[in-house]
C-alpha cells in the first residue's frame, strides 16, 4: 500500500501521519518509477487479453470457426460502446492526477464523486440504445449466416452487463490517476479468474456456445466491480471518499472539463472502434467465415504487443499528468522518451517470435487447416502493427497526459478514419489484394497518428498549454 507523510508548515508532523492511495510521482528516478508503475498495469493488462484469449480458446475449441467468428464480431460491437465509457474515465483518471500533482485532495474527491454519478448515468443510456441497436449493427458489420445467431447472443449479453463493464473501469482510472496500479490488478485478477472458471464450465461442460462465454466474462467483471467497491469503501479513509450520499452529486465545476476532455476522447476512441468494424465488415463481406475467424485470432495475437504498449502508455499517461501539474517539463520528457524505448524493444522482440512461430501461436485457437493456412501472412501483419502501436503510445500518453483533447480527436480521426479506412480501400479494393490487403492496410494506419503524435511532442508546444484542471 502506498503512503506518504503529510507536512505541516514545512515540517514532517508524525502525528499527521495518515495512510493513502496516493502515489506523488513527481520526483526520483523516472525509469524505476515507470518500469514499477506499468507493471501491475501490464500484468492487469495480461490478465484481462488471458480471460478474452480464453473465451476464443474454448470457444474454438468446443464450438468451431463460426464461434470464434461470432464471438469476435459480437466482441468489436460491445466493444464500440465500451469505447464511449473510456473517454469519460480516461478524462476522469487525467484530472485526478493533475489534482494530485497539485495536491489538492478536496478536489479530487469532487471529481471522484462526479465520476461515479456521472458514468453511471451513461452507462444506463448507453445499455438501452446498444440492445436497440444490436440487430442493424451485425446486418451493417455483414456478420455471416453461420455465426449470426453466435455473435447476437455474445454481444447481448456484453450489453446488458454495459454498467457493471463501466463501474469497473471507473474504478480502475480513479486508482490510476491516483498513482495505484496495484490495486486494479487485484480487482482484475479477480474477474480473470471467474471468467476462467465460469468459460469452462458454460462452454465447455454446458455447452452453451458464445452466450456462455459473454455471461463468463460479465460475471466476472461484474463480482470483480462489486468487491473493488467494497473494498474501497472499506477503506475510505485511505481512498479519500466518503461514500456518502451528498458525495456523489455532480459538481459542475468538475464536470465541464471532464465532457471538454471525455467527450472528444470519447470520438476519439469511437472513431477507431467504428474504423474497425467498417474494415471487419468488409473482411468480413469478402472472405466469410473463415476471414472472420482469422481476423478474431489475429486481433487476439495484437493484444499481446497491446499488453505492453497500453501498460507503459497508461502509467506514463498518469505519470505525465501528475508532472505537467508540478510543472516538471524535464519529468515529461524523459517519462515519454523511456516509454518509447521500452515498447520499441518489445515490439521487435514479440514480432521475431510470431514470424519464427506463425502456425504454432495460431494452433493455440484453432487447428482449422483453412485458418491455420493464413497464419503466416498474418504474422508480417501483426508485425507491422507491433511497431505501430510502439510509436503510438508513448507519444498519444503525452497529448493525453496533458489533456490536449483537440489534438486527440484530430489525430484518432486521421487514424481511424482518414488512414485505416483510405488503406484497406486501397490495398484491399483498388489494388484488389483481397482480405490480405485490407489487413496489411490498417495494421499501417497507425503509423500515421504515431508519427503526428510525435511531431507534436518534439515540436515543444506542450510545455506552452493550460492544464485541463485550470
Amino acid at each position: 500500500m502506498f503512503s506518504y507523510v503529510a507536512h505541516s508548515g514545512g515540517m514532517e508532523n508524525t502525528m499527521a501521519k495518515k495512510t493513502t492511495m496516493i502515489n506523488n510521482m513527481t520526483s526520483g528516478n523516472v525509469i524505476r518509477q515507470l518500469l514499477l508503475f506499468a507493471y501491475p498495469f501490464m500484468l492487469s493488462n495480461l490478465l484481462q487479453v488471458v480471460y478474452t484469449l480464453v473465451d476464443m480458446i474454448v470457444v474454438g475449441q468446443f464450438v468451431g470457426s463460426y464461434g470464434l467468428s461470432g464471438v469476435a464480431i459480437g466482441g468489436e460491437i460491445s466493444m464500440l460502446f465500451t469505447m464511449l465509457c473510456f473517454g469519460f474515465t480516461s478524462a476522469g483518471q487525467i484530472m485526478v492526477s493533475q489534482y494530485v500533482g497539485q495536491d489538492d485532495h478536496e478536489s479530487i474527491k469532487s471529481t471522484i464523486g462526479t465520476m461515479f454519478t456521472s458514468v453511471a448515468l451513461i452507462g444506463v443510456v448507453i445499455t438501452v440504445v446498444s440492445l436497440l441497436c444490436v440487430d442493424p449493427l451485425l446486418r451493417l458489420m455483414n456478420t455471416p449466416v453461420e455465426s449470426y445467431k453466435q455473435a447476437r447472443d455474445y454481444a447481448v449479453v456484453c450489453f446488458v452487463g454495459t454498467i457493471f463493464t463501466y463501474g469497473y473501469n471507473t474504478v480502475g482510472s480513479v486508482l490510476r490517476g491516483m498513482g495505484d496500479s496495484k490495486r486494479p490488478f487485484i480487482f482484475v485478477t479477480i474477474a480473470a479468474v471467474l471468467n476462467l472458471i465460469l468459460d469452462l464450465i458454460f462452454v465447455a461442460v454446458l455447452r452453451m456456445d458464445t452466450l456462455g462465454a459473454a455471461l463468463a466474462t460479465v460475471i466476472g467483471q461484474s463480482v470483480s466491480f462489486i468487491i473493488s467497491l467494497f473494498y474501497l469503501y472499506r477503506h475510505k479513509e485511505a481512498f479519500g471518499f466518503d461514500f456518502k450520499l451528498k458525495s456523489f452529486a455532480i459538481d459542475s465545476a468538475k464536470l465541464r472539463p471532464m465532457i471538454k476532455l471525455g467527450l472528444p476522447m470519447a470520438l476519439q476512441f469511437g472513431a477507431i472502434s467504428v474504423s474497425m468494424l467498417y474494415v471487419n465488415s468488409l473482411v468480413n463481406a469478402a472472405g466469410g467465415v473463415i476471414a472472420s475467424a482469422v481476423a478474431g485470432v489475429g486481433g487476439k495475437i495484437n493484444n499481446v504487443m497491446s499488453i505492453v504498449s497500453n501498460s507503459i502508455g497508461t502509467a506514463a499517461s498518469a505519470m505525465i499528468g501528475q508532472n505537467i501539474a508540478a510543472r516538471r517539463h524535464d519529468r515529461v520528457s524523459r517519462i515519454t522518451w523511456v516509454s518509447f524505448a521500452i515498447c520499441g524493444v518489445c515490439a521487435i522482440v514479440l514480432s521475431a517470435a510470431f514470424m519464427l512461430f506463425p502456425k504454432q501461436v495460431f494452433g493455440i485457437f484453432n487447428s482449422d487447416p483453412e485458418v491455420l493456412a493464413y497464419a503466416p501472412f498474418y504474422s508480417i501483419v501483426g508485425a507491422v502493427g507491433f511497431v505501430s502501436f510502439a510509436i503510438i503510445s508513448p507519444f498519444n500518453s503525452l497529448i493525453n497526459g496533458i489533456g490536449h483533447a483537440s489534438l486527440a480527436l484530430i489525430i484518432a480521426l486521421m487514424d481511424g478514419v482518414v488512414a485505416r479506412v483510405g488503406f484497406v480501400l486501397l490495398f484491399g479494393v483498388a489494388l484488389d489484394f483481397g482480405v490480405k490487403g485490407m489487413w496489411m492496410g490498417s495494421a499501417c494506419a497507425g503509423f500515421v497518428s504515431g508519427i503526428l503524435s510525435l511531431i507534436y511532442f518534439l515540436s515543444g508546444k506542450w510545455k506552452e498549454r493550460k492544464l485541463l484542471i485550470e
